[in-house]
């Protein structure tokens, strides 16, 4: 038995219980505002020194994965650290394709929808789901984490294929955007669309629709904007994103519950009672 305590060991490296918030209301605020946060707060960087830019944003990205993978349980505040985080870093990577390579943004969209699928397809090959209710292993969460990225990326260029190539300008970009996210939440209401489905669908387009109101308020208005400057929006969303996050975390109503156990069989019940005199013997 010391044996299997010690086997076991590395198992306590594995999260506790879901690692992700349940789905609510609050989830998908808090989820836009963090798009465009990430948007206003990338665009504030990149205006100003560059080697700054590349340690907030890589140095952020790192440790606040680093800090979410290393708790076991889903807590608001690390998790939506780790969220903001890859908002400001995928806004980076997706706007560094474009502007240091020339990548036109059809090419980042079809490069970053590619790896989206490429991600999702070995999650469900590997795990034989993709639902968020799921991430209770540390591959898992891997996974997820990964997905995210790539839906922010993606998302990024998106937007900015939307709002400057096709010509629709930042407010009507983020029209047709808020108009888009509907449609999932329509079809899983009263179409029976599969929940899973439903959720990365919206999930995908939460980033070009917070970016596109970030870009629409804070860019000059000769290109379409308001002019309230990248960091006067950076601000403004942060803090409302610290509110409601402080919110989650006094409420605690966006903590996923347990699954139910599974009902005990005969078989279990006799694996029990042999680790029990095994247990006394040692």
């Amino acid at each position: 038995m010391r044996g299997s305590a010690k086997a076991s060991g590395p198992g306590r490296r594995e999260p506790l219980a879901a690692k992700v918030p349940e789905i609510t209301a609050l989830f998908w605020v808090v989820k836009i505002l963090t798009t465009g946060m990430g948007e206003a707060t990338s665009d504030f960087l990149a205006n100003g020194n560059v080697a700054v830019a590349g340690v907030v944003g890589v140095g952020g990205f790192c440790f606040a994965l680093w800090l979410q993978f290393r708790v076991r349980r889903y807590y608001a505040a690390v998790y939506w650290l780790a969220a903001a985080s890859v908002a400001v870093f995928g806004t980076m990577a997706a706007d560094g394709l474009h502007i240091a390579l020339g990548i036109p943004y059809a090419g980042t969209v079809s490069l970053y929808a590619v790896l989206l699928a490429l991600v999702l397809v070995l999650w469900h090959r590997s795990e034989g789901t993709l639902s968020i209710h799921s991430i209770t292993t540390r591959r898992r969460e891997v996974y997820y984490w990964c997905t995210v990225l790539a839906t922010f990326a993606l998302g990024t260029a998106l937007g900015d294929f939307s709002a400057t190539t096709l010509n629709m300008g930042f407010l009507d970009a983020g029209i047709a955007f808020a108009v888009l996210i509907a449609v999932p939440l329509i079809a899983w209401w009263k179409f029976r669309m599969n929940a899973i489905l439903a959720f990365w669908f919206a999930y995908v387009v939460t980033r070009p629709l917070g970016a596109s109101f970030a870009d629409y308020l804070s860019k000059p208005k000769n290109i379409g904007g308001l002019n309230f400057g990248d960091g006067t929006v950076a601000a403004v969303a942060s803090v409302l994103i610290i509110a409601l996050v402080g919110y989650a975390v006094v409420a605690r109503n966006d903590i996923q519950r347990p699954a139910e156990p599974e009902p005990a069989t005969a078989r279990d019940t006799d694996t029990v009672r042999l680790l029990a005199v095994d247990s006394r013997q040692d």
